[in-house]
């Protein structure tokens, strides 16, 4: 078993793609920012990581990483494949954020990293990835859903800020104008705001192009607007135009924590595939 570094997402996703696109939904996060990358390699500033973990012939695995961010961990389907990933990532880098995966599989290379470096790994956020192949739309939500215009920039930022400091345990490298800035110079990107009564209530982002599905996130409605149904319509409308402008799946990412959310999606068509933890280093 080895781990063959590749040089950028083109090659990365030769080798790696047919494996990821087997579980397209559990791999949309990976997916999506090594397409973009493909386009734009150095979209995040740094230079990407990618390894791809092989037995033989056999892919078993995959990680990737965009920095600052956090290292993302394919699922595996081989324990063993953890330990040179761990030494791979350990080579290059000295310290890690953190790292994302699916439940089992992190912890088991949390404990690895941990091993190697000293660090101390706690749990951030657990969430759950879902899939829509069809949107049921709720009933009598009042307002519509339109599409973002420069007029909403000051908003969506004070939304983004508010929404990182609610629901990420941690700041993200990126700022909130950062964020916006690359979500919309992304053609596969959009924001869509729900208006009742002509005032903005809700906002969305979409973004994260498979090659069949696109996630959507973040989803933000401020404390006071909500228990209207605001988000949900928002989230369902979005869903149906996307698979109408020919996306087979939409996927987006819960907070466990969250019931209300874990709820209300599967309201609309969302179904859940798997759940993958957020650890940090300290």
């Amino acid at each position: 078993m080895q781990v063959e570094r590749q040089a950028d997402a083109t090659s990365f996703l030769q080798r790696a793609g047919d494996f990821l696109l087997e579980r397209e939904a559990e791999h949309n996060l990976i997916l999506g920012l090594s397409g973009s990358l493909r386009t734009n390699p150095r979209l995040y500033g740094e230079d990407p990581y990618f390894a791809v973990v092989v037995d033989g012939d056999r892919t078993v695995g995959a990680a990737m990483r965009t920095p600052p961010h956090n290292l993302i961990l394919s699922e595996i389907d081989d324990e063993d494949a953890l330990e040179p990933i761990a030494d791979d990532v350990r080579s290059v880098y000295e310290s890690l954020p953190g790292v994302i995966g699916a439940r089992e599989t992190v912890a088991r290379f949390v404990r690895l990293w941990e091993e190697r470096t000293g660090a101390h790994g706690r749990v951030g956020i657990r969430q759950r990835i879902y899939r829509a192949a069809e949107a049921s739309l709720p009933s009598g939500v009042s307002g519509e859903i339109r599409a973002y215009d420069e007029g909403d920039r000051a908003l969506v930022l004070e939304w983004m800020d508010a929404f990182v400091a609610e629901a990420l345990p941690e700041a993200p490298p990126e700022n909130a104008e950062e964020w916006l800035d690359r979500n919309l110079a992304n053609p596969d990107s959009g924001i869509d705001l729900w208006v009742d009564e002509g005032k903005s209530v809700s906002f969305g982002g979409f973004g994260g192009l498979t090659p069949n599905g696109i996630r959507i996130g973040p989803v933000y409605t401020p404390p006071e607007l909500r228990r209207r149904g605001y988000a949900t319509a928002l989230v369902a409308e979005m869903t149906r135009m996307l698979l109408e402008g020919g996306r087979r799946f939409c996927f987006l990412f819960t907070d466990l924590a969250n019931t209300t959310s874990n709820s209300i999606y599967q309201r609309v068509g969302y179904e859940p595939v798997t759940d993958v933890d957020l650890w940090s280093f300290a």
